[in-house]
């Protein structure tokens, strides 16, 4: 296990179950209103929204769902509403997180992720923190297979990416957070489809973890956060031996 590896992070994604591919569609669907309350309501005039809808497809998302939930950005439905919040913590051994959450109650929701980190031997921790030790980015991953260094070179760095790095597993596009929309956009027109794509607090830099139990702990808090349906993403800097 190494939690801050990019790829572990897929294959990790890719193996959700069926018990729990409700919560990837409630947190798809928090994502799709509140991108269809800051845009508008269609697709093709609001880029975020766009990249949502795909992820939507991607993940199975029945249509219904997705309709939904941007009608109830739209207003055209009765909606909740949701607020983003960024929350800095340190888990087991010093590790650092940033946890993202969309929710309609922030006293729950911090009760939630407080009680988290305290059950695991973490803390939460003020803003600023912990967040200079990632960088906020966005974040595209896409397996060998699917293209190649050349091609991703030819048109990636003018749709807006800042860095393509390559790996022994694929390819890595970086992008200021602005350019995610138009990169994304890019990416399908060349037909090509990211094994992963986020916004992401990428780690600048590590805390090695030797220790099993750390490791335990580190991975059984991971578990607790993705349980939380206010929980949308999950980044922290640990390399696990």
């Amino acid at each position: 296990m190494a939690k801050h590896n990019k790829w572990s992070k897929v294959k990790r994604l890719k193996a959700v179950t069926d018990a729990r591919r409700g919560k990837v569609f409630s947190r798809l669907s928090r994502e799709i209103t509140l991108a269809a309350k800051a845009g508008g309501g269609d697709p093709e005039g609001n880029a975020r929204l766009r990249t949502l809808v795909l992820r939507a497809r991607e993940a199975n998302m029945p249509a219904d769902n997705v309709e939904r939930a941007i009608r109830k950005g739209t207003g055209e439905l009765p909606r909740v509403l949701y607020e983003a919040i960024t929350y800095e913590a340190y888990g087991p051994g010093g590790v650092a997180f940033v946890v993202k959450v969309t929710t309609d109650n922030k006293t729950r929701a911090a009760k939630d992720v407080r009680a988290a980190f305290a059950a695991f031997g973490g803390n939460l921790a003020g803003s600023g923190a912990v967040a200079f030790q990632f960088l906020h980015a966005g974040q595209f991953l896409i397996a060998k297979a699917k293209t190649t260094e050349d091609a991703l070179l030819e048109f990636a760095l003018e749709a807006g990416a800042d860095d393509v790095i390559a790996t022994d597993e694929g390819f890595e596009l970086r992008c200021n957070v602005h350019a995610f929309d138009k990169l994304a956009q890019a990416l399908e027109k060349k037909g090509i489809q990211p094994d992963n794509a986020e916004i992401a607090y990428i780690p600048t830099t590590t805390v090695p973890v030797s220790d099993p139990a750390v490791a335990e702990a580190l991975e059984n808090l991971h578990d607790a956060l993705e349980e939380f349906d206010d929980v949308q993403q999950v980044f922290s800097n640990e390399d696990v031996a």
